[in-house]
């Protein structure tokens, strides 16, 4: 491109100099010509205008030798004439044939060619007629006399105006060889000027061209290229800002690609996989990098890319389907393109978890129903029969009365579970954390207990570390764990077995086991201990006044502490449950002791 722009400046200067010339040297030589021209006619005129000596040649064509003394007049002014043997000179015709008589250069051949001028002259007109076409000028005046008559005829052949536009030639071929001198080297330096900008600009737009934005170009003039770079720096720079966005957005956009739960296949028109995320292939269980895997083989069973191509947004298709042993609920959609691009875009969602929930939440519904339905009637019976007996005697209206208390407390103990359990779910439960004796409160849950143990005729014991640091936590939920694992222990151990309580500590935790020799806990059913509402042995549980929200309470207030619970058992040989919290929760590690 430089040598290209190089070139045509210096062609362009030098045309334009041949040109300029040109034009000039035609106008000079024209112009010259014309001058000579119209400078001949106006001295011939003028002078043959002068009645003297009009009147002196009339009297010499009188003389018996008329040519002689016109001759003799003639060069008498060829000095006003501009007589010259070179160029111009004078003749003397017959004015019958218009043959030469005389002339004033006596070498010259008196041999002439019948011109416009000598025809007019013959006839008795006078000859001014001019032509720049002709190579000569000439001038043809009937004398008459009283007894002759002869012709005047001044004829130059133009070598002058020649000579002179040879002279007039040479100088400007002199002028237009420097003018092109001149030019070349201007038009170098101009071609530079107006280049090594250019040049500048052609390098930053390479370099931008490559992701390379780090160098401006500076800006030397205020011209229209000087305009031109800083505008170019300008766009650069809004390039770069707007190349950032897209990249920070597309970095945005494929991180939340990688990492969104929900699975991501974009088909291309001819079924070819073109994007796709690990959700996808999780959920799908095969690698979608294989080039063997396309749309038909994923979804071809159930639907066609056709039909979906026909689509207009914001249509959708949607399915469900089991894969893998996972409910999906799978969406789709055409995208457009340019040109023939556009395809399938599919969009997977997992709806496992949610349907097991669902099934949770109308199992919880049913066992809320279930377990309220049973103290409601009891209550409806038992206050219907004292309603309709007039006559029941003291002792039995009083049983009766006492059950309706039972069901109304065991009703209440149900609510109240309830309540618990849902300001754990919706994270509005307070537990007020604080520094308390884990050994302390052992202690004290045993010896609530020791009672009730003693009454089923059970044994239990107490085996406590020395010196058990103390921890921070909510102690009264903390000893409503403990209760109610120490409780169930006592509800499920048949009279005369034994109840071993110990407790001790571990590297950075404390721990509570509650070891029984009750009727144990049957393997498939240990999984499901912590679910609410669910009893191992339903008709006892119900029986003792339990329901079935106590473990999954006590679960939920040990995880809140960062502990656990662990379950060993064996059916007919008993269950032992380990509390596992630590001393230090990481509300109190950070140095923020709050509510929570």
């Amino acid at each position: 491109m430089k040598r290209g722009l190089h070139i045509k400046l210096v062609l362009i200067m030098l045309l334009l100099i041949i040109s300029l010339m040109t034009v000039v040297g035609a106008f000079l030589i024209r112009g010259v010509l014309s001058f000579y021209t119209n400078e001949f006619y106006n001295q011939m005129i003028s002078f043959f205008s002068i009645p003297e000596f009009v009147a002196d040649l009339r009297s010499a064509a009188d003389d018996p030798d008329g040519p002689a003394k016109l001759d003799e007049i003639l060069s008498a002014n060829k000095g006003a004439l501009g007589i010259n043997s070179g160029s111009r000179n004078y003749y003397i015709l017959d004015s019958e044939f218009g043959n030469p008589l005389l002339s004033s250069d006596p070498q010259e051949n008196l041999v002439l060619e019948k011109s416009p001028n000598i025809l007019a002259a013959l006839t008795g007109e006078e000859g001014w007629s001019s032509s720049y076409t002709q190579n000569y000028m000439d001038v043809a005046l009937p004398i008459s006399g009283q007894v002759g008559t002869y012709i005047v005829y001044v004829r130059d052949n133009k070598q002058t105006v020649a000579d002179l536009n040879m002279e007039l030639f040479q100088i400007i071929v002199e002028a237009l060889i420097i003018g092109l001198v001149i030019s070349l080297l201007l038009s170098f330096l101009l071609s530079k000027t107006m280049i090594t900008p250019i040049q500048s600009l052609t390098r930053a737009a390479e370099r931008v061209s490559h992701g390379d934005f780090t160098k401006k170009i500076e800006v030397q003039t205020h011209d229209e290229i000087g305009v031109l770079t800083q505008t170019f720096n300008n766009m650069a720079k809004q390039l770069k800002d707007t190349l950032n966005d897209i990249e920070n957005e597309r970095n945005k956009l494929m991180t939340v690609f990688l990492h969104m739960t929900d699975g991501v296949i974009a088909f291309s028109r001819d079924g070819s996989i073109m994007h796709h995320n690990p959700a996808a292939e999780r959920m799908l269980g095969l690698s979608l990098d294989d080039k063997s895997v396309n749309f038909n083989t994923l979804f071809g069973g159930f639907t066609s890319m056709d039909e979906l191509l026909l689509l207009k947004s914001p249509e959708y298709a949607e399915y469900e389907r089991n894969i893998n042993s996972m409910d999906l609920e799978i969406s789709m959609a055409p995208f457009s393109g340019y040109g023939e691009q556009g395809g399938i875009l599919a969009v997977i969602h997992d709806v496992t978890q949610q349907k097991k929930s669902d099934e949770l939440r109308r199992e919880f519904v049913a066992n809320v129903s279930h377990e309220l339905r049973t103290p409601i009637t009891n209550i409806r019976s038992y206050a219907e029969t004292l309603v309709d007996s007039e006559d029941m005697p003291a002792d039995m209206e009083k049983n009766f009365l006492r059950v309706i208390v039972n069901e109304s407390d065991r009703m209440t103990k149900i609510v109240q579970d309830l309540l618990t359990l849902s300001r754990f779910d919706s994270g509005k439960a307070d537990l007020n954390f604080e520094s308390f004796s884990f050994s302390l409160s052992v202690k004290n849950i045993y010896e609530a207990m020791l009672l009730e143990a003693k009454k089923s005729g059970l044994e239990m014991s107490l085996e406590v570390e020395n010196n058990l640091p103390d921890i921070f936590g909510d102690k009264s939920r903390i000893e409503q764990v403990l209760l109610n694992i120490l409780s169930n222990a006592v509800r499920y151990t048949p009279e005369g077995g034994s109840i071993s309580v110990r407790a001790g500590r571990g590297k950075n935790t404390v721990w509570m086991e509650v070891a029984d020799t009750g009727i144990g806990i049957p393997p498939e059913d240990l999984p499901r201990i912590f679910d609410r509402f669910y009893r191992v042995d339903k008709a006892r549980s119900r029986a003792s006044g339990g329901t079935g929200l106590g473990l999954s309470i006590a679960n939920d207030i040990v995880i809140r502490h960062n502990g656990n619970i662990s379950v060993e058992s064996t059916v007919g040989k008993g269950t032992t449950m380990t509390v596992t919290l630590p001393i230090e929760t990481p509300v109190q590690q950070t140095g923020h002791f709050r509510r929570v």
